[in-house]
């Protein structure tokens, strides 16, 4: 029997015209998905600016913590909370398998090669991802075409087969420009490294401020190809 949330996805695509979203799509998948709705927050600009786009709708919002954020990361939960009024939940990796991998490997192994980094954002990120998403029909994300080239054509309402669930992109297609001029005129918190040529901000030891010309995805993992810089939160068909 085919996947009945498959269909309301394919029923939900005829509505809406690819890269055409009216403004109230988020209201408009909050209502028909109440209470089975999820945003995936990093607190990142763009995370910020979802977060007060669904600020007063039915959808929950979820941060990993991996253990090894920057700790102005932290303080940019810490101000979200309070500015935004969101209960904000947290996943962590599981310490069994964070502590045998750890012992195994070192702190540090993810230098070495890329399938230890993997291996590493694995237990760190795409498990605990995993138990955030279960229950929810619905994953809204921050993500921007910008971002990488492999997001170039993405679409602005996908199926994730992986999760067997329903993933949208409300800004998809904004501009850097929108997004921290939008981040200014609400005067929302927002993670101060991104002032310090920090523009995609993940763990610590994974990420480093980007010269002028360089990517925007040069600051993460910048010992690998640029080919290879995903963690595999983000698969797309």
């Amino acid at each position: 029997m085919e996947n009945t949330l498959k269909i309301e996805f394919d029923e939900l695509l005829e509505k809406a015209s690819a890269g055409a979203f009216s403004d109230d799509f988020l209201e408009v998948i909050s209502n028909r998905f109440p209470g089975e709705v999820i945003f995936s927050t990093s607190f990142s600009y763009e995370d910020q600016v979802v977060t007060h786009l669904i600020k007063n709708l039915n959808i929950d919002i979820f941060t990993l913590d991996t253990g090894r954020l920057f700790e102005q990361t932290y303080e940019t939960w810490t101000s979200s909370r309070a500015f935004f009024k969101k209960n904000i939940k947290a996943y962590y990796p599981d310490p069994e398998s964070l502590q045998q991998f750890v012992s195994e490997n070192g702190p540090d192994s993810f230098y070495q090669s890329v399938e230890q980094r993997k291996a590493c954002c694995n237990i760190r990120k795409v498990i605990p991802l995993k138990k955030a998403l279960h229950g929810y029909k619905v994953w809204i994300t921050g993500l921007r075409s910008e971002h990488s080239a492999g997001r170039k054509e993405m679409p602005q309402l996908e199926w994730d087969p992986d999760h067997q669930i329903i993933k949208f992109h409300p800004i998809l297609h904004w501009t850097t420009e929108q997004v921290t001029d939008y981040v200014k005129a609400n005067h929302l918190p927002y993670n101060h490294l991104h002032k310090k040529g920090f523009v995609s901000i993940g763990c610590e030891p994974c990420t480093r401020a980007i010269k002028e010309g360089e990517d925007f995805r040069a600051g993460r993992w910048w010992w690998e190809d640029a080919d290879k810089k995903e963690c595999g939160l983000h698969v797309h068909q």
